[in-house]
């Protein structure tokens, strides 16, 4: 007792012993995390890790070939990079809904750190991560909800919208063009009504420009000269590889930052006419705070994150729609069936007809389903050590909750790789829902727009319908029309032409 009571009143030797046990807990600790194994996969080569066995120009193709040999998770290496793949619908649904907090984060992009110009903390919605991101995407939410997403109010903008798209359509007379342009820029339109409180003239040559940009970043960001920029910035940077991207960046930014300029002049707080109105009046109200997220750059990134999301997907589902109505004509006439039972002679679409038209909703869903039109996601990454199906994540590790393999899981979808309305419809016609549809992602970081996006959809493609029936170009078959995507970061419809009769 007398030697314990000694012990205890000596307080070097109390020291000692908690140095000893924090010691302890730390080793023991680190001999768990070297006993953890990170999950298989093929070989790594030095230097080029495992690039020699992927095809850099439709690596969704590569990632569910090997997904089929190593499971639904494996890691791989690009170049030095170790990068985790998860696939197939239940492993992705536990990633980001089940373990959804563990893989919150974004990783670190050698070329986002260029475009955010921040050394790290990257700006915006899309890519930036921790308590920014978690402030940055509830003002945002609340701004489009404020502004009319999933309201009666943008239901409106957007049947305008419809209006003018058929009047350019109407133009061509049924003699072939190509929709590309203008179906974005009509898209397009929705989102800069919701920023900038205006929408603008289909022939403006600086809205043109706009949407050429951000059309020309999606495909150069999925090509192999992007992705060596990568997987080796040194090499990179020397290549020059960035800098076409970076150029259609600067300008998009500049022309943000003159609608922000114009927007100060005329700012009213009583009288917010779009997203940039409520940030500034949120600035107001946040100058006291020396440690706010609402600088003048986090504004100009994320009015950029919203119009490139905003336009992009939304955009080339409707495409793909109307490349896969020419091949499928069958299909395009029971849509256009179900339109007249439902919906008025003279009268727009409306986003409560969607109920009623069971058929057009299977087909819209199926649309995004076999677009496929963000393959990889958006990377994830943990902000801590995780342990995901008893393998070992290290903090930081980019992780690509693959969506191909979800939208294409053979235990989720009968006719995988076809186009097939009836994976949404029951042996009644009767619309139903698959869990395994993520073409938004899932979980936390799902996407910020879907709402809008899903009124959109519905609204633009039955519209169209409504008023024009499409067919192949004269001496062009149905057969003649390849479903080969264009790949970039998203997988874009084929160039094609089309004309558009009027029903």
């Amino acid at each position: 007792m007398a030697l314990l009571t000694y012990f205890l009143t000596r307080a070097d030797v109390i020291i000692y012993f908690a140095v000893c046990i924090v010691l302890l807990i730390y080793w023991l600790n680190r001999s768990k995390k070297s006993r953890a194994k990170m999950p298989p996969g093929p070989t790594p080569l030095p230097f080029i890790g495992n690039l020699h066995q992927l095809d850099l120009k439709n690596t969704h193709q590569s990632l569910m070939k090997m997904s089929e040999k190593y499971g639904d998770v494996f890691t791989l290496h690009f170049g030095p990079k170790k990068v985790v793949v998860i696939a197939g619908f239940k492993a992705v649904k536990e990633a980001l809904v089940t373990q959804g907090d563990d893989f919150v984060d974004r990783p670190s992009s050698p070329l986002l750190d260029l475009i955010s110009n921040s050394q790290g903390n990257i700006l915006g919605i899309l890519f930036s991560s921790g308590e920014e991101w978690k402030t940055m995407r509830r003002f945002i939410l609340s701004t489009l909800r404020d502004f009319g997403m999933g309201k009666k109010s943008l239901e409106g903008k957007i049947q305008d919208e419809i209006i003018a798209l058929i009047e350019n359509f109407k133009f061509h007379n049924g003699k072939p063009f190509n929709p590309h342009l203008i179906v974005n820029s009509a898209v397009s339109n929705v989102i800069c009504s919701i920023i900038f409180g205006n929408r603008f003239e289909y022939d403006d040559p600086t809205f043109q420009k706009l949407i050429r940009m951000l059309d020309e970043n999606a495909k150069i960001a999925g090509e192999p000269k992007a992705l060596l920029f990568t997987f080796y910035p040194f090499i990179g940077r020397l290549l020059g590889l960035h800098k076409e991207v970076m150029q259609n960046i600067a300008n998009l930014k500049d022309f943000i930052i003159k609608c922000v300029k114009k927007r100060r002049l005329e700012f009213n707080a009583n009288d917010l006419t779009g997203y940039i109105d409520a940030y500034l009046l949120k600035q107001e109200q946040e100058s006291t705070k020396p440690d706010t997220y609402f600088s003048d750059e986090n504004l100009y990134h994320s009015v950029l994150d919203l119009f490139d999301a905003g336009t992009e997907t939304t955009s080339t589902t409707i495409r793909w729609g109307i490349l896969l109505m020419m091949k499928y004509p069958e299909i395009q006439k029971k849509i256009q069936d179900e339109i007249k039972m439902h919906i008025k002679p003279g009268q727009l679409p409306a986003v409560e007809d969607r109920k009623k038209m069971p058929y057009t909703d299977a087909v819209i869903h199926e649309l995004q389903r076999f677009g496929n039109i963000v393959p990889l996601n958006l990377s994830h990454a943990p902000p801590t050590d995780v342990y995901f199906q008893g393998y070992f994540i290290p903090k930081g590790t980019e992780v690509i909750p693959f969506l191909t393999s979800v939208l294409n899981d053979k235990t989720q979808w009968k006719t995988p790789y076809d186009f097939n309305p009836n994976h949404f419809l029951d042996k009644d016609g009767k619309f139903v829902r698959n869990d395994a549809f993520m073409p938004f992602s899932a979980g936390r970081r799902a996407c910020a727009g879907e709402s809008l996006a899903k009124m959109e959809l519905f609204l633009f493609f039955t519209g169209l319908l409504q008023a024009f029936t499409f067919y192949p170009p004269p001496g062009v078959s149905r057969e003649d029309l390849t479903l080969k995507p264009d790949v970039g970061f998203t997988l874009s419809p084929p160039k094609y032409m089309t004309c558009a009769k009027l029903n």
